[in-house]
Formats: C-alpha cells, sequence, structure tokens
C-alpha cells in the first residue's frame, strides 16, 4: 500500500507539474500577445499623432495663405481703389483752388467786369459776398484811377485737409502789379490758406487767408 500510495503522489506530484508548466507557457505566451498589442497600439497613437501634426500644418498652412489672399485683395481691391480716388479728389480740388487763386488776383482796368465775373465764379458763400463788395467799393475805383493792372501765378499748392464736402489747400502765389505810378511793376511772393466747398458737385472757394 504504501509503495503504491508513493507512485501515486509521484504521479499527481508530475502531472500537477506538468500543469503548472502549460500554465505558465499560456501565461507567458498571453504576456507577449498583451506586448504585441501593447506595441501595436502605440504605434498607432503615434502614428495617428503624426498624422494630425500633418493635417494641422496643412489646415495651418491653407489658414495663412487664405488670409494672405484675403489681405493682398483688402490692398488691391479696397485700399488702392480707396487711394486712387482720394488722389483723384485731391487733383480736383488743387485744380479748383489755382484756378480760383488766379482768378480772384488777376485783372486789368480794361476787362474789369469780365475778370471779376470770372473770379465770383469760382466762389461760394460769404467769401462770395465780401469778394463782390470789396471789388466794387476798393478795387474798380482804385484800377480804373490808377490804371492797375495784376496777374498772378502759381508756384506750389497742396492740399493740407481733404473731406467729402471740404478742403483746405495751401497755395503760393507770385504777382506782379503795374500802375501809373509804377509802370515797370512790382513784384510779390505770398502764401494763402484757401478752403474750399464742394457745391452741387463743384470745388467752390469759401475762405481765403493770407499765411
Amino acid at each position: 500500500m504504501t509503495t503504491k500510495n508513493s507512485a501515486d503522489v509521484t504521479d499527481v506530484d508530475e502531472t500537477d507539474a506538468d500543469q503548472v508548466t502549460d500554465v505558465d507557457k499560456a501565461t507567458d505566451g498571453s504576456t507577449e500577445t498583451d506586448d504585441a498589442t501593447s506595441e501595436t497600439d502605440g504605434k498607432r497613437r503615434r502614428s495617428g499623432l503624426a498624422m494630425a501634426g500633418i493635417i494641422g500644418a496643412i489646415v495651418l498652412t491653407i489658414a495663412l495663405l487664405a488670409s494672405a489672399g484675403a489681405a493682398t485683395w483688402l490692398y488691391f481691391g479696397q485700399y488702392r481703389t480707396d487711394q486712387k480716388t482720394d488722389d483723384a479728389a485731391a487733383k480736383v480740388v488743387l485744380d479748383a483752388a489755382k484756378r480760383g487763386t488766379v482768378a480772384m488776383l488777376s485783372y486789368s482796368p480794361e476787362t474789369l467786369d469780365k475778370d471779376f465775373a470770372n473770379a465770383k465764379s469760382h466762389l461760394t458763400g460769404d467769401f462770395l459776398s465780401y469778394y463782390t463788395n470789396f471789388t466794387q467799393q476798393i478795387v474798380t475805383p482804385a484800377a480804373k484811377q490808377k490804371a492797375v493792372k495784376t496777374s498772378a501765378a502759381v508756384v506750389r499748392a497742396a492740399v493740407s485737409e481733404l473731406h467729402p464736402d471740404s478742403a483746405m489747400v495751401l497755395v503760393f502765389i507770385n504777382q506782379n502789379t503795374t500802375s501809373k505810378e509804377n509802370p515797370d511793376g512790382a513784384f510779390a511772393a505770398s502764401a494763402v490758406k484757401v478752403g474750399l466747398k464742394k457745391i452741387n458737385g463743384t470745388w467752390l472757394i469759401s475762405q481765403f487767408d493770407p499765411v
């Protein structure tokens, strides 16, 4: 009985050992599988992050290009257009200021009525009223009596203010005046600030102040 029991115990131990070995092998296999799965998942995550980074860079590049395109459109489509509009308006204002200034300061005793009528066509508002009274009461009698003849030329002019319906222009003038008392003429250089208003689409002088 004792011998038989020992053999049985030995068989049981060997069986248990075999089972333990099988379990260990199975466990090792499972661990290797888990490691492989983890490694695969890690690669997938890294690959996903890399792809996300690439996509993000592409999106950012597209956004920057779109932004640059919008900025370019704004510059050429709006700013440059506005700039051209401002330049064109300034040119019109300058021309009105120069022509009006020359007309006001140029007259001859033989053609006073025509000269003053031409000058008044460039004026508006209170300044028109002032110029009308001044030429009638002061300039006309003196010009006829003393044969005063004057001619003006604009040397330089620049727009200092420009608004939709008003503007200010700085004008530099050379003026030559002759008379009975001074037939050789007297030369004078001066500067004036010319204020203009847009009346019914036309720029007219509303202010004329020596600087």
